[in-house]
């Protein structure tokens, strides 16, 4: 199996102006103050994203102190207990990725970005004021369609923006500032939820307070330009034009580098039907990454949406797991630094592969382990495996795929995830009744076995190849 698009061996020879030479240029940009903070900015918007995603375990026991929501149930698809909010929220992400990822390629990056992160946090106020389990499963359903579409369009964004061969720092820096938000969150939960504050229950606030921060964003959407590979899509060469000079002139760029003009160009991809992705060339790359999503969220979201709930199944008091939660969340943020150091160093598919192995080790240990210390320490080392498959597969999946398809490619296979974490809240709570914490760990390996097999076989190389414009 190879890459749709990035392969490098054709002529610089033939290059003209348009979308060919927009991608050319965008290679020879070097890692100036301004692209550094264009991540930042976008990534700054997907805080938001990620505090919103990640409240779904961490006001979990308060769901189920409030009685809206129980921690298990007796029927393996129950509507009133914390699996179904965890499957709400996944469902929504379902619909965002899935039906409305060609709304970036549309529409264009920027407005897509402002907008998703708008459209969730208004449901996720509604949310917030529910009195009724079904009420809050409602909106946090259509709060989910939100992130959905957000999380698609931010890797589309820095993917267009960054060269190839910084792409894997931007993606861990990416990263490491979003999940800043987890943190955050995590302290929230561990300070309020066990109370009401003026008589409203704690994870009330914890979503309130998210939302009223997201307001940021409408600060954020001026500083940041289009995509100038989406701009020539378009035939709008002469704004493309004037954010690659502004890119260019602020690193100094005036001309191609020797990086760039020792990567071929590629043919022009017109933009292709859902039919189309299931079909040659792009059905091997459609089908690999669509197994991968479904099993690796097992991984991520099976520990993450459930951390202070197997804590608690574990023996530990409620506040005393949040408190021992806050203390792993640490790790989301700070693990992406850390494989900064590499991200570039090694192909995308031995990052993956090797954290996968890694997800199966210290989960292995998180489940067998009782003593405090030693029990925060698999935690925090498991949460580091996560977040570094989780940088590298965010970077891979998008830029195996052209830019006239690439949100809209990327979202179809991305779905795949929401649709396995969906039913991952109900089989894991099935589990965890039948087994214990023991056999959801035992799920979480079967699905990191699978993962690892398939992109270590058939996983494209990425390294260092051009985007296709």
């Amino acid at each position: 199996m190879s890459a749709i698009g990035i392969d490098s061996g054709l002529d610089l020879a033939g290059i003209g102006g348009g979308p060919d030479d927009i991608s050319r240029r965008l290679e020879s940009l070097p890692a100036s103050s301004t692209l550094w903070r264009l991540v930042m900015l976008l990534s700054l918007g997907g805080c938001f994203e990620i505090y919103d995603l990640f409240f779904t375990g961490y006001i979990a026991p308060g769901l189920n102190r409030s009685r809206l929501l129980t921690i298990t149930t007796e029927a393996f698809f129950g509507f009133s207990g914390i699996g179904a909010f965890v499957a709400a929220t996944f469902a929504g992400l379902f619909i965002g990725t899935f039906f409305l990822g060609f709304l970036a390629d549309r529409f264009g990056r920027r407005s897509i970005f402002t907008s998703a992160l708008l459209c969730y946090t208004a449901a996720t106020v509604a949310m917030a004021c529910q009195t009724t389990s079904g009420g809050v499963l409602l909106w946090r359903l259509i709060a989910g369609i939100g992130i959905g579409v957000e999380i698609i369009t931010i890797d589309a964004y820095i993917t267009e923006l960054v060269p190839s061969w910084m792409r894997g720092r931007a993606f861990a820096v990416n990263q490491a500032i979003m999940f800043t938000a987890v943190p955050v969150v995590a302290a929230l939960s561990w300070w309020l939820v066990p109370l009401s504050p003026f008589g409203i229950d704690g994870w009330r606030w914890v979503v309130l307070i998210g939302a009223a921060a997201s307001m940021i964003i409408w600060v954020l959407r001026l500083l940041v330009p289009e995509s100038p590979l989406w701009l020539a899509r378009q035939g709008r060469m002469a704004e493309a034009n004037k954010i690659l000079e502004t890119l260019e002139a602020s690193g100094g760029a005036a001309a191609l580098s020797e990086r760039a003009t020792a990567v071929r160009p590629l043919r022009v991809t017109k933009r292709a039907s859902f039919a189309e992705l299931l079909q040659p060339p792009y059905l091997s790359l459609v089908a690999l990454f669509m197994v991968f999503n479904f099993c690796q969220a097992f991984g991520f979201y099976g520990f993450a949406n459930w951390v202070p709930t197997l804590l608690v199944e574990k023996g530990i008091t409620v506040t005393r797991s949040l408190q021992y939660s806050f203390i792993v969340a640490f790790a989301y943020p700070v693990a992406p630094l850390l494989a900064a150091s590499f991200a570039d160093r090694f192909e995308r598919k031995w990052i993956i592969s090797g954290a996968g192995v890694a997800i199966i080790a210290f989960g292995t240990a998180f489940s067998q382990l009782a003593q405090p210390a030693l029990l925060i320490l698999s935690g925090v080392l498991l949460t580091a495996a996560n977040m570094t498959m989780s940088y590298a597969y965010h970077a891979y999946q998008t830029e195996v795929f052209p830019t006239a398809i690439r949100a809209r490619a990327s979202g179809l296979v991305y779905s795949m995830s929401r649709v396995s974490a969906t039913f991952s809240g109900f089989i894991i709570a099935y589990v965890l009744r039948k087994l214990g914490v023991g056999g959801v760990f035992g799920l979480i390996t079967a699905a990191m076995v699978v993962v690892i097999i398939t992109i270590a076989a058939f996983g494209p190389n990425v390294r260092g190849k051009l985007l296709e414009a």
